[in-house]
């Protein structure tokens, strides 16, 4: 038995914000500069009243209607998101019963940002193999747009909102069609990617938190997302290429073997950088972030539905997935994507 991904999904908010919306705040923003930097031009925002579990509804929806897969037939679903509609429920029992799935199924929430895709599938396919599941639903959904505090240039043109929906399986096929993984987890780096008073440690924080801008002029709360870009910047060229190279040794292929590495979709900087330190060919390699920014959980199944959608990849390539970032945290794998991709 082999755990499979059959098909991707997914849906972004309606509202748009673009590069040129935000200069408006910023008159002395080096617009182009920023743009070149990130490869970001445009981005999809939740409105005040939309959530994580109304976009995984939605990416969900669109996957049964786009494969002909009986919602019936789910007997797990996963759902990776940091932008959960409550603490307590689990955005994923949420989900199970705006989608009418079974009650005998079980529904867990991940949490986990940039590096969650890898991890999901990683716990998909130990449910699948194990014989706990059959027919696997993976959403992911974030709305990190509503960490960003509207005068922090630092974040505000790069995080953009978005679900995405995995169909997953065991699959006929022989040998090995999803993985082995390799992960890594570096906690000492946790402040360097934060939302201070997410959680419980800063529940009783004030309910109108004291705003500070830092030396570079950007201003946020304690209950806004901070990001030390130079310190992630720095992990990941330490820490994605040899994750990369790891992967590919663990599945006993080297890189000239894998048709398309597709990376979590951070920015224009930090991919060029990865690719650059591989020795890659821009055309084995997935960039897809000019029009939606870094998605957080949701940005590796959208860039390979995008990719296998432009016929980047297809049917039967060999394709290595890496995530990265908020933990600090990392993850690899290789897939091989079947030859009924996009079909139930």
């Amino acid at each position: 038995m082999s755990a499979v991904i059959n098909a991707i999904e997914y849906v972004l908010p309606a509202r748009t914000e673009s590069i040129e919306e935000i200069a408006t705040r910023f008159p002395s923003w080096p617009l182009e500069k920023i743009a070149e930097k990130t490869g970001i031009r445009a981005r999809h925002i939740a409105d005040e009243d939309e959530h994580s579990s109304d976009f995984g509804v939605a990416a969900a929806e669109r996957l049964f209607e786009a494969t002909g897969a009986a919602r019936g037939d789910i007997d797990f679903l996963l759902v990776c998101t940091q932008t959960p509609d409550y603490l307590t429920p689990s955005t994923a029992c949420l989900i199970q019963d705006r989608l009418g799935l079974s009650k005998a199924i079980g529904a867990l929430d991940i949490n986990l940002g940039c590096s969650g895709y890898i991890y999901a599938l990683g716990v998909a396919k130990a449910l699948i193999e194990s014989g706990q599941a059959q027919r696997l639903l993976l959403i992911t959904a974030d709305t990190y747009s509503k960490f960003v505090h509207p005068a922090d240039k630092s974040v505000r043109a790069l995080f953009g909102d978005a679900a995405a929906a995995t169909l997953m399986s065991d699959s006929s096929e022989p040998g090995e069609q999803l993985g082995p993984f390799i992960y890594g987890t570096d906690g000492s780096g946790a402040q360097d990617l934060i939302v201070p008073t997410s959680g419980m440690r800063g529940r009783s924080a004030p309910a109108s938190p004291q705003e500070y801008t830092d030396r570079h002029g950007n201003t946020r709360t304690n209950k806004n997302i901070f990001m030390n870009g130079r310190a992630i910047m720095e992990f990941t060229l330490r820490e994605v290429p040899a994750a990369i190279h790891q992967a590919c040794d663990k599945a006993g292929v080297t890189l000239a073997d894998i048709d398309a590495v597709v990376p979590h979709q951070a920015s224009a900087m930090v991919l060029d950088g990865i690719r650059r330190e591989l020795d890659l060919p821009s055309e084995r390699f997935v960039v897809c972030l000019n029009d939606i920014g870094n998605t957080v959980s949701c940005s590796i199944p959208i860039a390979v539905k995008r990719a296998f959608s432009n016929g980047q990849i297809t049917a039967g390539s060999r394709v290595l997935l890496v995530g990265f970032g908020v933990g600090l945290s990392w993850g690899a794998t290789t897939t091989i994507l079947p030859n009924d991709f996009g079909s139930a």
